[in-house]
């Protein structure tokens, strides 16, 4: 045992700083991830200050920024890696994420009828936000090798992603479930699956959904919120029922309609001052900057947190290892799922559902796992390193 572990954790065969080409790193992809925490930061301040004194569960932005400086030392560690050494231990890390979702039904605990936290010293780690990380190198590491040619190359790729999707959704947690879908077809495509393919699992998907629903598999709570969605579109209904299950819906719309073109300003927006939006400092906070910034405020937030996700994709574009092209580009598609489901919750143009915004939003377990994914795609774009895959000699 002791021999294993020197053999596939010891440092010098982990790290590899000497291999990175700081010179190439991608640092305008770094400024940009932190201006986007730095948003957070004046955001969490906003509505830390907002919080009556001697309040408790409210928005904490000392808590925000111990969290931050916790995780902030994996962003540098996950950019040392040996790209290698990710290569040949993808499976365990995608193994040890899904044993922490099975732990969690003996050692989780529940809250809100959910149990997906497991308590840790600084903060209570959520295995969800890691198995997104788990399942990025697992499937690249797997259609590195697979082209998605052939029915049988399916296989293993499609038993990666249901494994931890359905861990996730029996916690319950659908909103997390949701988007391990999008960075799953995302990177299938990224891989060579042809449209037809992806359009036919995407209808497999759907055609489940409507099962679970008709099953009994799918929560009440969450039917209720697909019900409350469809029966509460329009504003005269949404405003009909913001007493009973269309309350968060109509707080967050409300927040959103009442910032305008240029908002109220920061700190001084409804949603704040009254302190009735339900989790306005994780999975609400798309709502409070709209309000305070406006429409055009809202407009610079999505176009700055949009650079991210797409310059990651030019980075993945740029990389001639396949291996490395499919992991940068599953980061990518990772912020990008999270920024489009979460403001679709926000506005209304999807069911709600809880979901934390990287890398703005309050939570430990987002940060570890965003500023971890960040630090595996620069790092991986920024290593030495020859391929001889087919892809190399493609042209694009």
């Amino acid at each position: 045992m002791w021999t294993w572990l020197q053999d596939h954790l010891s440092p010098r065969r982990v790290l590899d700083p000497s291999g990175v080409r700081w010179r190439y790193l991608d640092w305008h992809i770094l400024l940009v991830a932190g201006g986007i925490v730095a948003l957070g930061l004046v955001f969490q301040g906003a509505m830390d200050a907002a919080e009556p004194l001697g309040a408790v569960g409210g928005a904490d932005l000392a808590g925000h920024r111990q969290k931050l400086l916790f995780t902030a030392p994996l962003l540098v560690l996950a950019l040392m890696l040996r790209p290698s050494w990710l290569r040949r231990n993808a499976s365990r890390i995608f193994g040890l994420s899904v044993l922490l979702l099975i732990a969690l039904r003996f050692v989780g605990v529940e809250r809100n009828n959910a149990r997906r936290w497991i308590p840790l010293p600084h903060f209570d780690l959520q295995p969800s936000e890691l198995a997104k990380v788990g399942l990025v190198l697992m499937l690249a590491s797997l259609l590195a090798r697979r082209r998605l040619e052939t029915p049988g190359q399916w296989v293993l790729p499609l038993v990666v992603l249901l494994v931890p999707l359905g861990l996730v959704a029996s916690q319950p947690d659908l909103g997390t479930a949701l988007t391990l879908l999008p960075i799953a077809l995302g990177m299938f495509h990224l891989a060579g699956a042809p449209w037809r393919s992806l359009l036919g699992l995407c209808l497999l998907a759907a055609g489940l959904g409507f099962l679970g629903g008709k099953s009994g598999l799918i929560q009440e709570y969450q039917l209720e919120r697909i019900t409350t969605w469809t029966s509460s579109y329009g504003a005269p209904d949404l405003i009909e029922g913001r007493y009973g299950p269309a309350f968060h819906a109509y707080q967050a719309r409300t927040a959103m309609g009442n910032g305008g073109w240029s908002g109220t300003g920061l700190g001084q927006g409804v949603a704040n001052g009254a302190r009735t939006l339900p989790e306005r400092d994780s999975d609400s906070v798309f709502a409070v900057m709209g309000e305070e910034l406006g429409f055009l405020g809202s407009i610079a937030v999505l176009l700055l947190y949009s650079l991210l996700p797409f310059l990651l994709m030019i980075s993945a574009a740029k990389q001639r290892d396949r291996f490395c092209r499919l992991v940068v580009g599953g980061v990518a598609l990772l912020f990008a799922s999270h920024l489009v489901i979460h403001v679709a919750v926000n506005t209304g143009l999807v069911p709600m559902t809880g979901l934390p915004l990287p890398l703005i939003s309050a939570g430990g377990s987002s940060l570890l796992s965003s500023l971890l994914a960040l630090g595996l795609a620069l790092g991986l774009a920024a290593h030495h390193g020859r391929s001889l895959d087919r892809d190399t000699f493609r042209s694009y």
